[in-house]
């Protein structure tokens, strides 16, 4: 241990009022704001937004089976459903009784020919366009399937043969083989059937085999190929010669395809698991879950002239669409969703949805981090003012600094923050933590976590240096936060519950934290913790104690070298029990956002530019682990200590894929052909490539975002906060403008 403080350079004045401490602060804060020395301001330009619109079924609908979709050049969609055809009128899919002489009668199969729908019924096929003229009278009950050609001959399948109606006439062949899933499509002049094991092109009266294969299930035309689906990836054949010109595909998110729309930059495919998009070789976009559709068993799929595509599963028709959006519009999504709907005693709150998926049935609950989220919120309303000057911000940030406020408030303990509080006889998440307050018409949520410290000192240390604007406003925040620090140093660095015990992770003595060795993360992280705090409280306050104690952990107790130990040391070390929990048997991801937010506070608050430079090197070190993860909130952290090499490219890609809809909804990945998966390891990173967050279960930025599958059935809402904070995050560090 060092005895001196020499090597963390010279000593800091002793202030003793706020507001030398409040001028000390900004004088520091004035050149940190500069700081940034990274990548050139990036501007927020529009990017393609990927949204999705589930359409509803009217009653007469429901239930019934759906089983061809076919969009009309003047883009109404139509469905083939074992009810009769039916159409969408504008976000609704009704049975269609525009034409009074088909109302009632069930098609057999529909057709497209020059955008134009063709109908097949059980004696007769027709259109309602070309007035009406395209139509012809068939033998009853004969043809189950059509196809029409640009010349308006129409190719019928029957049980045992094929027929061509053209120019009035009506002509059949034998056609007697096995076809299970049958379907018939024109292309290019000529007429093709798909079955179960061979594609035939019809060259009238002849039937040639074009291609042979097994488990066959869709065709997809482009120019002189022919994309040709089964259960088990896809192929492409060459259309003049028959030869296999891709072959099977099997590397896929989903590989047992039933439908196939090739286009002029990629290749759209619905499968028994969703949909994807492929754009290249090994690019993927993959819609599936509730998240995107009513179910993940695809019928039929087609884009439309819009530019949207248009999903048909088996309970429901679904629309995406893709929309210029830039990250600003994109928040004020979420700032007003926050506004209307999660707003509890001004605690950022999550939703629980009694039925899976529909918001009509939220409810605000409690949970057990109530604090922190809420303590991010607030910091990214902070921002927010700091970048626009926008009242609404500051009022949202003061009104939850309101709420923070009172979770100290609610207690009997000086300074201790309860989790989170609610009316009486309202809790919802774990009832045995609870107390009556003072005033007993409430409750609070005993047993805080450092976590709640560490997000709360973020958000202090934020609204602090954005929205405080006179001596009184920072005098009242620092009041707050001087209680909540005073009480841990005078419970010798424990948060002590009304029990009078330390909480279960409220520790930062020395006797628990160098217990751990550095292959324990929380020897690093709980040594940055304190010091963020005793940092935070000196600045904003003066008191020589908080500055005493701070450079007393740094130099006798080493939590210097604590914070500086290289995350690579981290690894699994089992054995190093508290209270019954295993310190070192997994990477923790929480740990990560802790750290990241943490390391805000800790280097723009520094005591001195010595151990600033430290810090940097301590966020630069964790950053170099966790740069794989593209994390917005871990890169601009680390830009904000005047790196330029953070990851600017993939921070943005995390917010534009960041999912509109936050529903909770069950996602799986694990299934995934195209992924390379890896062996169970520490990090518990299951796959080498980092799924776009709207294609992976939805979490928090505590979450492993490597994590195929997961979520909870629809049964939760996320708030969007999580988006706010790194995005105006980044604006007020002026990374994006």
């Amino acid at each position: 241990m060092c005895g001196a403080r020499g090597f963390l350079g010279p000593n800091l004045v002793p202030l003793r009022s706020i507001l030398k401490g409040a001028l000390l602060l900004f004088a520091g804060i004035l050149a940190l704001f500069s700081a940034h020395r990274g990548h050139a301001a990036v501007s927020d330009l529009p990017f393609r937004q990927e949204l999705t619109a589930k359409l509803s079924l009217n009653p007469e609908l429901q239930g019934a089976a759906l089983r061809r979709l076919a969009i009309d050049r003047d883009g109404v969609a139509y469905v083939l459903t074992e009810r009769g055809l039916a159409r969408l009128f504008e976000d609704r899919l009704a049975l269609d009784h525009a034409f009074r002489p088909l109302v009632g009668k069930v098609a057999q199969d529909i057709s497209l020919c020059r955008g134009r729908v063709f109908y097949l019924f059980e004696d007769r096929f027709l259109a309602n366009d070309f007035a009406g003229k395209q139509q012809g009278s068939l033998p009853a009950g004969a043809y189950r399937h059509l196809a029409v050609g640009e010349d308006f001959s129409v190719l019928l399948s029957g049980t045992n043969s094929l027929a061509l109606f053209k120019d009035g006439v009506l002509s059949t062949v034998p056609f007697a083989v096995a076809r299970e899933g049958e379907r018939l499509y024109a292309w290019g002049g000529q007429f093709y059937v798909l079955a179960a094991d061979s594609v035939y092109r019809v060259n009238w009266p002849r039937v040639d085999v074009l291609y042979r294969g097994r488990d066959l299930t869709a065709l997809g035309f482009r120019g002189t190929q022919v994309w040709v689906g089964t259960k088990h990836g896809y192929l492409a054949v060459d259309l003049s010669n028959g030869r296999v010109s891709i072959p099977l595909q099997t590397q896929l998110p989903a590989t047992e395809i039933t439908s196939l729309a090739p286009t002029a930059d990629g290749l759209w495919a619905g499968t028994t698991r969703g949909a994807f998009f492929q754009s290249g070789p090994n690019r993927f976009r993959y819609y599936a879950s509730r998240r995107w559709l009513s179910d993940d068993r695809v019928v039929d799929l087609q884009p439309g002239r819009a530019g949207e595509v248009m999903v048909l599963t088996e309970t429901g028709l679904n629309k995406i669409n893709f929309r210029a959006m830039t990250l600003a519009q994109k928040a004020a999504l979420y700032d007003k969703k926050i506004r209307q709907r999660h707003m509890r005693y001004g605690l950022c709150a999550e939703l629980v949805l009694r039925t899976p998926g529909d918001i009509t049935t939220e409810e605000m609950v409690d949970t057990d981090n109530d604090g922190s989220w809420s303590s991010y919120y607030l910091a990214s309303q902070a921002f927010r003012y700091a970048v626009t000057g926008e009242e609404e911000a500051r009022a949202n940030a003061w009104e939850t600094f309101d709420a923070l406020e009172r979770l100290q408030t609610i207690t009997p303990l000086d300074g201790f923050p309860a989790r989170t509080f609610e009316r009486r006889g309202f809790k919802f998440s774990d009832p045995d933590r609870w107390h009556v307050a003072a005033n007993t018409n409430w409750e609070w949520k005993a047993t805080t976590s450092s976590d709640e410290i560490a997000a709360q000192t973020f958000a202090y240390a934020v609204l602090y240096e954005t929205v405080a604007r006179t001596p009184t406003e920072r005098a009242r925040i620092a009041a707050v936060y001087d209680k909540m620090a005073s009480h841990i140093v005078r419970n010798n660095l424990y948060l002590v519950d009304v029990n009078g015990q330390p909480t279960l992770w409220g520790r930062w003595n020395p006797e628990y934290v160098n217990h751990y060795p550095p292959s324990i993360v929380d020897r690093r992280l709980n040594s940055s913790e304190i010091i963020a705090v005793l940092q935070l409280a000196y600045r904003m306050t003066g008191k020589e104690l908080y500055r005493a104690r701070g450079f007393e952990l740094l130099e006798r107790y080493g939590y210097l070298r604590n914070i500086t130990n290289s995350m690579t040391q981290v690894q699994f070390t089992p054995g190093f029990l508290h209270q019954g929990e295993d310190m070192g048997d997994e990477w923790n991801h929480s740990d990560d956002l802790l750290a990241f937010v943490n390391y805000w506070t800790l280097y723009r608050f520094a005591f001195n530019e010595t151990l600033r430079q430290h810090y940097a090197a301590a966020i630069r070190d964790h950053w170099n682990i966790e740069k794989i993860e593209r994390c917005p909130i871990w890169n601009f952290v680390y830009a904000m200590s005047g790196a330029q090499d953070y990851d600017l490219t993939g921070a943005l890609w995390t917010l534009q894929y960041f999912p509109i809809d936050l529903v909770n909804w069950t996602v799986t990945n694990s299934q995934r052909e195209d992924l390379h998966r890896l062996p169970d390891n520490f990090r518990k990173q299951q796959s080498v490539e980092l799924l776009p967050p709207d294609e992976r279960p939805l979490m928090r930025w505590n979450g492993n975002p490597f994590a195929l599958d997961g979520g909870s059935g629809g049964g939760s809402e996320l708030a969007g906060d999580e988006f706010l904070l790194p995005y105006w995050m980044g604006r007020f560090l002026r990374i994006i403008q």
